[in-house]
C-alpha cells in the first residue's frame, strides 16, 4: 500500500483499523536497529519482560523452567540507544500522524516502546485483544507503529488484524477476565474469520489503531522474529492523571519532511 498517496493510506487506516507502508525505514536503519536489539538481546540489557512474566500460551511456567529467560521484550526502547529514539520521534512519522490526528502527535514512554520479539521455543501466542483495554486516555483514538526488522508471516508470528474491529461496539461478555477476545463466543465467530496477517519485509511499517482486534501465532521458524512498536496520541489528548498511563511523560514530535 506504500503506493497510495498519504491521505489515501489515512482513509485505510480509518476504514479497516491498519495500514501497511512497504520500506518505510531504509535499509540502513533497519541494519542498525537490528544490530541494537540482538546485542541488548544477547547480553539480557534490561529492562525486560521475560514471556514467563505473562505466562501466554506456549510460554515457560516461570523464569526458572526450562526457557525460562526467553525474551518477549525490550522494554523502554525510546531511552535504550539513540537510534531508537531517533526512530520513535522519526519526522516522517510524526508528519504522517499529524496529518491522521490534525495536530501534533506524542510518543507515549509507557506504553509498547519496545522491541517486541518471537522466539522459534518458548514464544508465546497472543490471543485476540485491543491494546486500549488497559490504556487511560481522555480519548481512545490513538495509533501504533509496527516496524519489521525482518520478514513476518504467519508462521513466524506475525501480527494478524480483524478489518473494520476497531470501529465496532462490543459487550463486555465478548471478552474473558484478561479483556481478551472470546474464541468460544458465537458472536466473535464472524469477527474472527474476517482475521488477515499481512506479510511484512524488513522495513515495512503497520500503522494500526488501539481498537483494533489483533493477535499473533507462535513462531514456527528458526529465527527471533524482531519488531520495533511504540504509541503514539494527539496532543490534546492526555493520560488520565494517577494512572499508569501518565506514569511518564509523552515526548512531542517534530512534524517536519524529513
Amino acid at each position: 500500500m506504500s503506493g497510495l498517496l498519504l491521505d489515501d493510506q489515512i482513509a485505510v487506516l480509518r476504514e479497516q483499523g491498519f495500514v501497511v507502508l512497504r520500506q518505510f525505514a531504509s535499509p540502513e536503519q533497519v541494519a542498525g536497529l537490528r544490530a541494537v536489539a540482538e546485542r541488548h538481546l544477547r547480553d539480557h540489557v534490561a529492562p525486560i519482560e521475560y514471556e514467563a512474566d505473562l505466562r501466554y500460551p506456549g510460554a515457560p511456567e516461570s523464569r526458572a523452567a526450562e526457557g525460562g529467560l526467553t525474551v518477549r521484550r525490550l522494554l523502554s526502547a525510546y531511552a535504550r540507544d539513540p537510534l531508537f529514539a531517533q526512530w520513535a520521534a522519526n519526522p516522517r512519522i510524526g508528519q504522517w500522524l499529524a496529518r491522521y490526528f490534525g495536530e501534533a502527535p506524542v510518543l507515549s514512554t509507557v506504553h509498547h516502546n519496545c522491541v517486541m520479539t518471537k522466539h522459534p521455543a518458548y514464544g508465546s501466542l497472543t490471543g485476540w485483544h485491543q491494546d486500549i483495554r488497559y490504556w487511560s486516555f481522555s480519548d481512545t483514538d490513538l495509533v501504533s507503529s509496527w516496524l519489521a526488522l525482518g520478514p513476518e508471516t504467519r508462521a513466524n508470528g506475525g501480527l494478524s488484524f480483524i478489518p473494520g474491529s476497531h470501529a465496532a461496539a462490543y459487550a463486555p461478555e465478548q471478552f474473558d477476565e484478561r479483556k481478551f477476545f472470546r474464541g468460544d463466543e458465537p458472536r466473535n465467530a464472524e469477527w474472527i474469520a474476517r482475521a488477515v496477517c499481512p506479510e511484512l519485509q524488513a522495513g515495512d511499517l503497520v500503522f494500526f489503531h488501539c481498537r483494533t482486534l489483533h493477535a499473533a501465532q507462535g513462531n514456527r521458524s528458526d529465527r527471533v522474529k524482531l519488531s520495533v512498536v511504540h504509541t503514539y496520541y494527539p496532543q490534546s489528548c492526555h493520560p488520565v492523571p494517577g494512572t499508569r498511563s501518565a506514569s511518564q511523560p509523552g515526548v512531542p514530535l517534530e512534524t517536519a519532511a524529513a
